[in-house]
């Protein structure tokens, strides 16, 4: 029988940062993070999933990082359908299906270890808005039947400047959708060097936000996105659209 995982305890920072957020959580979901963040840095000891694994230091890095997109989502109807793009250990699509369990969420992410991890996280707290696929971006945003314009929302954190990260993300999204992309602080010199590939995937900078950890970009999917794009594996890193100067990698 596998033991229970001790959750973390909630940092007096985090408290802080949630509040100051606005956010107001429902009976056992802080818990349910803390059991998150436990398992996360108990399985990076046996191989990399976040650089970050300080038992204080995840409850902002990570916890509040992903948090700062409930704001941005809460307009989302039952059922709707958020994608995790390059979900890695699980930021931000984790703490994001724990604190809206009426939303649907797809954890999509190629590397086979950091999948089964996450498979194993919503197993273990019981998430049954959660899926996890584990694929790359580029095929399964031409996969027209079940994932291309299917999403009402794209969220992504640390997986790569934003004139490449764009052509992953705004191919999954319905017409009217959103694209959150969790950034740092070079976020503007990233969207000024997107914003040719912004356009030519038929999506528009709505706005950047800054938060307690960071700053969001916020597009939004003005028109369907032509079907060359997302191209082959590789090429969106390889060959940018548009400016290829600027961005940054992000790590968690």
């Amino acid at each position: 029988m596998t033991p229970a995982i001790e959750p973390l305890t909630p940092t007096p920072e985090f408290l802080a940062a949630a509040e100051a957020l606005g956010l107001s959580f429902d009976p056992g979901d802080v818990e349910q993070i803390g059991r998150y963040l436990a398992m996360l840095v108990q399985t990076n000891k046996q191989f990399n999933l976040t650089a970050v694994d300080d038992p204080a230091a995840v409850w902002m890095r990570h916890a509040v990082d992903a948090l700062t997109l409930v704001p941005l989502l809460a307009e989302l109807p039952q059922d709707a359908q958020v994608i995790d793009v390059g979900s890695g250990g699980g930021v931000p699509g984790v703490p994001l299906a724990i604190c809206m369990p009426h939303v649907r969420f797809t954890l999509l992410e190629p590397t086979g270890k950091k999948a089964a991890f996450l498979k194993s996280v919503a197993e273990t707290l019981g998430l049954g808005n959660v899926r996890v696929i584990s694929d790359r971006a580029e095929r399964v945003g031409q996969d027209k039947a079940r994932h291309r314009e299917k999403y009402d929302a794209a969220v992504a954190r640390a997986v790569g400047a934003m004139n490449q990260l764009a052509e992953l993300m705004v191919p999954l999204v319905r017409q009217g959708g959103v694209i959150l992309a969790i950034k740092g602080a070079k976020a503007d010199e990233e969207l000024a060097a997107a914003r040719e590939a912004i356009g030519l995937l038929g999506a528009r900078h709505a706005q950047t936000i800054d938060t307690p950890t960071g700053r969001v970009i916020i597009l939004e999917k003005a028109s369907k996105t032509p079907n060359a794009y997302p191209r082959r594996d590789g090429e969106p890193k390889r060959k940018p659209l548009g400016s290829v100067t600027g961005g940054e990698q992000g790590g968690e």
